[in-house]
């Protein structure tokens, strides 16, 4: 898919301090002075095309800064967008993202969701000093440590007194990780979390790697 560079932001990419990428901004930028990047043309987006085609398009290791919110539940190869957020971001750039939790009682609504994700999702993908419970990374060579993850509890307008008693509730178990981990365990399906938010960081992969 061809890309679009409505502003001519590939060019100074160079001239750039920070460069910070918002993947899937759709039709509002959630970070100030991000570069947005959709496959449609909103007026807020600044690269247009397949996230992994733009990203292509991008020098190695030139990146500060990767966000998204609510973007990869919908990506068809989330491995892929991985190694190529990768690649672009320099070593120590951080990589924010927001996406709906499995137990998220909306998820199974919009049909162009095709990633579940989880407490321990990126304990998959990463190096995992946080989480009590490891988890298998089948030989893969991490590119990112795991900095910190947050269960969100919260309710859609107008549901603001709902908002409120699920704000409660993420107070509590976000206390410790004791707390993420028994939550997720045993009362995910009791008291439904909203989304979740990763932060990682860019590291040198062990052995040289791929990237």
């Amino acid at each position: 898919m061809q890309v679009i560079d409505k502003r001519g932001v590939l060019q100074h990419l160079p001239q750039l301090t920070p460069v910070i990428l918002e993947l899937g901004c759709g039709c509002r930028k959630r970070v100030n002075n991000s570069i947005g990047i959709d496959i449609i043309d909103y007026e807020c987006v600044d690269l247009v095309g397949d996230v992994c085609d733009v990203l292509r398009e991008i020098p190695v290791g030139t990146v500060d800064r990767i966000y998204s919110h609510h973007f990869l539940e919908h990506v068809h190869n989330l491995e892929l967008l991985l190694h190529e957020v990768a690649r672009v971001m320099r070593i120590g750039g951080q990589l924010e993202v927001v996406v709906p939790h499995f137990a998220n009682p909306y998820f199974y609504s919009d049909p162009t969701h095709r990633n579940h994700f989880g407490l321990y999702t990126f304990s998959y993908l990463a190096y995992d000093p946080l989480l009590k419970r490891k988890v298998p990374n089948y030989n893969k060579a991490a590119a990112f440590q795991l900095c910190d993850v947050d269960l969100v509890f919260k309710s859609s307008p107008p549901f603001y007194i709902r908002y409120g008693i699920k704000w409660l509730l993420g107070k509590m178990f976000n206390c410790c990780r004791y707390m993420q981990e028994f939550y997720e365990e045993n009362l995910c399906y009791v008291f439904p979390c909203y989304e979740i938010r990763y932060v990682l960081k860019r590291v040198v992969v062990a052995g040289g790697g791929p990237f």
